[in-house]
């Protein structure tokens, strides 16, 4: 909850979008939705990792 007191997400940039997202699956973390692109310059994926926390992941592109 977003009132709630602790962490409820973390951030990380990746070199390989794909390749992180393709290597948390199989460990059983699925997307929460599907990896989006901003305005040609950043790819984006959330999965909810360990303890709930979402973990947001991109990679430049532009």
């Amino acid at each position: 909850m977003a009132n709630e007191i602790g962490l409820r997400n973390v951030s990380f940039e990746v070199g390989d979008l794909d390749a992180v997202v393709d290597e948390l699956a199989a460990a059983g973390y699925g997307l929460g939705g599907g990896i989006g692109e901003y305005e040609n310059s950043v790819r984006m994926a959330y999965v909810r990792g360990p303890e709930g926390i979402i973990v947001s992941l991109f990679e430049q592109i532009g």
